[in-house]
């Protein structure tokens, strides 16, 4: 396969996985405006849609950490756009499986992961700045969550001390309000800085290709798509997620949830200014702890966060492994570049398959995910009908 066609195809997987970050990542804007009411489901994701491609266009220093940071171009590493295909399946098939469990893993340490198991795989250790790694990546993803933690208990303490004299209709009716705003600066926030994370890798692709010189920026189609995807993907909306980041870490209030959102908005806007490829899942669900600390009698589902935290430590192992059998076999060749093509269909298309037997949308998202299949059932069945 020549250069010219990988190049195409790479760029396609990429779309797909700046989709699967879409949608994987809804959860992280919407979820608790959802649960609470403030916002209708559709009319939640179509905000988040838009202002997740509104957002790609203010900022490429997150793109800069991905093309010109993590992965080395030069001074003998030779990086492949096969290489580079091979990270992405290992990302796209990682969302895929935690949106099917509902687990709000990070798309951005699946899409790490799967770039440096294949880099490693194919260019060795040395084509990995494991500096830039641990400074950009590693220590904001252990700091972040327990900032956003802290914030966000403070808020909500505060924010309850402020109304306590406030007739309760009035105060949680304000804070409905407040959270169509909050809830929209944090979709904002997300486009600033996932939807860059896709730019790196195109722009990584066509420097590793000889069509884009080495510390350029990604160039402004390149924006527009992966804009587009993005933004398309959140207008999908990833229901199974949201439902457990909106109902299962915490029973969230209207309060809480206007001051996880703009603890959220605040700490990923920062990031994305400072070049910081932050996780945008660990930063709303450590909000969210906050939120439901912050509040008295409020009860944390701790065994739920223990799960959500286990998924975020094996996220980017994991992607690693996949991304690394994939650049394995996909080095072998054009036959080894389709086989690794087509497995990655048949995976994403088995997850999705399986999900669609207990399907979670916009017409159930609040509904109790303990209700018995028999009623999930009828359930569908009534919607079908």
């Amino acid at each position: 396969m020549d250069v010219f066609a990988t190049v195409v195809l790479v760029i396609g997987i990429a779309l797909v996985f700046d989709f699967t970050n879409g949608f994987h990542d809804t959860a992280n804007a919407m979820a608790t405006s959802v649960v609470t009411g403030a916002l209708k489901p559709r009319v939640a994701v179509t905000i988040s849609a838009v202002l997740n491609l509104a957002g790609a266009f203010l900022s490429t220093e997150v793109a800069s950490t991905i093309s010109n940071g993590i992965i080395r171009e030069g001074d003998g590493v030779s990086v492949t756009p096969v290489m580079i295909f091979a990270g992405l399946v290992g990302a796209v098939l990682w969302n895929l499986t935690t949106w099917y469990l509902g687990l709000p893993s990070s798309s951005s340490h699946a899409l790490f992961g799967g770039l440096i198991g294949a880099a490693v795989i194919g260019a060795g250790f040395g084509s990995v700045d494991f500096s830039v790694l641990l400074a950009k990546v590693v220590l904001p993803a252990l700091v972040s969550p327990f900032v956003a933690c802290v914030v966000a208990l403070v808020a909500t303490y505060a924010a309850y001390r402020i109304t306590r004299n406030a007739t309760a209709r009035g105060s949680v009716a304000g804070f409905r309000h407040g959270q169509t705003i909050s809830a929209s600066l944090v979709s904002l926030a997300h486009g600033t800085n996932d939807a860059q994370k896709t730019m790196g890798v195109i722009t990584l692709t066509l420097v590793a290709a000889g069509y884009q010189n080495s510390g350029t920026a990604p160039q402004i189609w390149v924006t527009i798509a992966c804009g587009l995807a993005i933004a398309l993907g959140t207008y999908v909306g990833g229901w199974r997620i949201i439902r457990t980041v909106g109902k299962r870490i915490t029973d969230v209030q209207s309060p809480q949830g206007f001051a996880a959102e703009t603890s959220s908005a605040a700490t990923i806007l920062i990031s994305s200014h400072l070049g910081f490829a932050l996780s945008t899942t660990q930063v709303t669900s450590g909000s969210i702890v906050g939120a439901g600390l912050g509040k008295r009698l409020a009860t944390v589902h701790w065994g739920v966060v223990g799960k959500i935290a286990t998924a975020w430590v094996v996220t980017l192992p994991a992607a690693a492994l996949v991304g690394g059998l994939a650049a394995w076999l996909a080095s072998s060749g054009s036959i080894g570049l389709i086989i690794v093509a087509v497995l990655a269909v048949v995976g994403g298309g088995t997850l999705y398959v399986l999900a669609r037997r207990h399907p979670v949308n916009h017409e159930n998202v609040n509904d109790s995910d303990e209700a018995p299949a028999s009623e999930s059932a009828d359930k569908e069945g009534s919607v079908a009908r």
